[in-house]
């Protein structure tokens, strides 16, 4: 069988989909929202009745599906089924096993993968990494997520948590980073953080058009408005996104040289700024990389959008549900 069911759960809402998980093809997708703020029972009462759809609504039969995969946005023991924390959902989720409960109601197998880590699978089985045998992937955003793969395997780690590429530092003496680290990436190159960049730079009077661009409405300035300022001649909008792209960079080259990677997949929210971010981060690479054929490390945009993480959580089911045989 090589058909399985991938699910997002997103902050906002929940997605799923059947994926055939040999042609990436997703069918029946369905969304509703999450209403994170009932509390984790009701958000999975919610979600199986979402995969209960999926499957209805697909005409197959559960004996035809080989599990389900649930990409969540936390901290997880995989092997346990167990969500441990959920920083960013109403009340923490803390040590739910999740897998347990879903199975319990649906009756198919369910394995959990951090949500990145799926966006990750993904775009290696079916987009930007497509083809390659090593490849890591940035995810830039709210926060940074990532993911590695190596020798066609996707690295997992200790309860999955290999691939936090956010939180390798750039700066061991730098500012705090919300995880309680100092100098973490994620400190310096995330959505808020490019958009604290631009707002200090109002403030402090500089010549820069992100401040017209909003009114002087400071709650306004985001990575998207100050990429648009760039792309009119903003020198420090340009400033800004270099800064950020060497950042990323340098993180980068030092898990490249961990890693040995063919592709370096930039995904996110902050990467629709397109050469602003990728061309410095290119660059950085170039520039400080010497002991592996760096030229054969190529940088590129994630190319399956909001499906990647629903076919990364399905592979993932697919790959446990194999391993299992």
């Amino acid at each position: 069988m090589s058909i399985a069911i991938g699910c997002d759960l997103g902050g906002t809402n929940l997605r799923a989909g059947i994926v055939d998980t040999q042609t990436g093809k997703v069918t029946h997708l369905l969304s509703t929202p999450t209403l994170a703020r009932e509390g984790h029972g009701a958000v999975m009462d919610r979600m199986v009745g979402l995969f209960q759809d999926v499957i209805n609504q697909s005409g197959i039969f559960k004996s035809e599906i080989s599990g389900i995969g649930i990409g969540v946005p936390g901290v997880l023991d995989p092997d346990k089924g167990m969500v441990l924390f959920l920083p960013n959902l109403y009340g923490g989720w803390n040590n739910v096993p999740l897998s347990k409960i879903i199975y319990a109601s649906i009756g198919l197998p369910v394995y959990l993968i951090n949500d990145v880590r799926s966006i990750t699978l993904g775009e290696w089985k079916f987009g930007a990494g497509k083809g390659v045998s090593s490849m890591i992937c940035f995810a830039v955003g709210t926060g940074i997520g990532g993911g590695v793969v190596v020798n066609n395997n996707l690295v997992m780690g200790i309860n999955g948590t290999a691939g936090e590429l956010g939180h390798t530092m750039v700066d061991p003496d730098g500012s705090q980073c919300g995880c309680g680290n100092h100098g973490c990436l994620e400190a310096y190159a995330s959505g808020p953080a490019i958009a604290a960049m631009g707002i200090k730079a109002v403030k402090q009077g500089r010549t820069t058009l992100i401040g017209k661009m909003v009114a002087y409405d400071l709650n306004k300035i985001t990575p998207q408005v100050i990429a648009e300022a760039a792309n009119n001649g903003d020198l420090i909008a340009k400033e800004i996104y270099e800064q950020v792209g060497k950042l990323i960079g340098i993180a980068a080259v030092n898990i490249s040289l961990a890693t040995g990677p063919e592709r370096i997949v930039i995904g996110g929210g902050v990467a629709s700024a397109g050469e602003l971010l990728l061309e410095p981060i290119r660059r950085t690479i170039q520039e400080r990389i010497f002991v592996m054929p760096k030229e054969r490390i190529k940088v590129v945009p994630a190319e399956l959008g909001n499906e990647a993480g629903i076919l990364g959580s399905a592979v993932w089911a697919q790959i446990k549900e194999d391993q299992t045989k």
